[in-house]
């Protein structure tokens, strides 16, 4: 007989485990299911995210930029060394370590808020039952008053690029080469594939980036694209726009192996040979084999489960988060969907609003933004001001050694109420949560203007560019 649950959550990646925790504690009995191994080959909660994504990435970005620093900016401050070099496979245990810390971390926190955890694939059933099959072989069933689908999502494999996870990976083996690649080629020009490619190119590989779109980061604000590609190439980040990929051939023998990549751009065929190919061309909702039939939840053509505003089904006590519905596939917008089911299970409030959902890129310099770019605001007739402020002029990125890039504010022509917030430069991860404040609270740009800021500090660079809005900044020529 199924065991019953209150709320039965499929999947502890970041929507998941942040519904089962935040329904344990309104006091629902909670449980959690999940398939995901660490390297050592025991269970590993947190999803793609933390395991294979978002903080292993982050873990090798700070790495790496710790080494492309010591020679192309501690000499600025005064600093020499000798022979500086990068033990990869320390780079990679260190990695490792703050993985496990964190993977851990969550497993303890199940376990301090009564969540039982199981360990395999989840399937739904009709009626709200779960069956679950377990590592060990084992079949159990549970039964959910409310069941919370966060299945998560997986790579996209192109038909001509199989990934055989030596030659051909994605983000797994990108982020566990076991020395530097002296040739990269990445397919794909989007957060996974600008990210992973400045890891290997810091370290000393060759980097070469082929995007099928003929606009780079056509999803980001056009002025912030142009600036950051501007920096990339000066990075050495080779970076072919109209770049159609149309095979992969592995050739050679032993350690001789290369990948030769055919593609077309307009100039006709060409190819590429490289060590490596990191193929990034997005991610697909992870629903494959997740529904039994007669659930009556619905999936879409892109395989993603339909839901409403409020993540539900329209199947009676089903829910679903994260990366497997719709909106942008980002961890924190799971977060925020996870614990806004929980509450609404318990019966309070529960909302997100995915217009105000920031975007990262974890570059140098980052890139980030909320909100609608001029593009958008053109096409959709809302009439619009602009206010930027460049990072050239805030004393405190000139002092770091960081000039580079700006800040843009877009506000309402008649409300003032601001619309959109786009940055580059660096430490712009962090900035960019003053626009989602300010939006959240419908706040204007004449608002962020007046709100005193701290100096010297890169925050100034906001409020500089909220008052550029109308033409009042102080350290620039309006």
């Amino acid at each position: 007989m199924a065991e019953q649950f209150d709320v039965v959550v499929i999947g502890a990646g970041p929507a998941g485990y942040h519904a089962a925790i935040r329904a344990a504690q309104l006091g629902l009995k909670t449980a959690c299911i999940d398939a995901a191994l660490g390297k050592d080959g025991k269970p590993a909660l947190g999803g793609t995210c933390l395991r294979v994504g978002c903080v292993p990435s982050k873990a090798l970005l700070d790495s790496s930029r710790q080494f492309w620093n010591m020679s192309h900016l501690f000499g600025d401050h005064g600093i020499s060394f000798k022979d500086a070099k990068m033990d990869v496979e320390a780079m990679v245990g260190r990695k490792d370590k703050i993985v496990k810390q964190f993977t851990g971390g969550i497993a303890m926190l199940f376990k301090a808020n009564k969540i039982t955890p199981y360990y395999g694939y989840g399937q739904l059933q009709p009626g709200n039952i779960v069956k679950v099959k377990q590592h060990d072989g084992s079949e159990v069933e549970l039964k959910g008053t409310n069941v919370v689908i966060a299945a998560g999502s997986d790579s996209i494999e192109l038909p001509f690029a199989k990934f055989d996870n030596e030659y051909i990976v994605d983000n797994v083996g990108a982020l566990d080469f076991t020395e530097v690649p002296k040739r990269l080629a990445v397919i794909g020009a989007g957060v996974i594939g600008l990210e992973l490619g400045s890891v290997w190119k810091r370290l000393g590989a060759e980097v070469t980036i082929l995007e099928a779109l003929p606009d780079f980061l056509a999803a980001a604000d056009a002025e912030v694209a142009k600036t950051a590609a501007k920096e990339f190439k000066k990075q050495g980040l080779d970076i072919r726009l109209g770049a159609k990929v149309s095979k992969t051939e592995i050739a050679g023998k032993g350690k001789k192996k290369e990948v030769i990549v055919s593609y077309t751009d307009s100039e006709g065929e060409k190819s590429l040979t490289v060590d490596k190919l990191l193929v990034a061309v997005g991610r697909k909702a992870a629903t494959k084999g997740l529904l039994a039939e007669g659930t009556g939840v619905k999936v879409n053509e892109r395989g993603q489960i339909e839901v409403d505003e409020h993540c539900h089904t329209g199947v009676d006590g089903v829910w679903a988060v994260g990366d497997c519905v719709r909106g942008p596939m980002l961890a924190h917008k799971g977060f925020e969907e996870g614990i806004a089911v929980a509450e609404l299970i318990a019966g309070l409030p529960g909302h997100v609003n995915l217009d105000t959902v920031p975007w990262v890129i974890y570059t140098e310099p980052e890139i980030a933004w909320v909100g609608k770019t001029e593009q958008q605001l053109k096409a959709e007739g809302i009439p619009y001001k602009a206010g930027s402020f460049p990072f050239a002029a805030i004393a405190r990125a000139v002092a770091m050694g960081e000039p580079a890039g700006f800040v843009k504010v877009l506000a309402h022509a008649e409300t003032d109420r601001i619309l959109g917030l786009h940055l580059v430069g660096v430490g712009v991860s962090e900035l960019v949560h003053e626009g989602v404040i300010t939006m959240e609270f419908n706040g204007s740009a004449d608002d962020l203007a007046r709100i005193c800021h701290a100096h010297p500090t890169l925050s100034e660079a906001i409020h500089d560019a909220a008052m550029a809005v109308d033409k009042r900044a102080i350290h620039k020529a309006n």
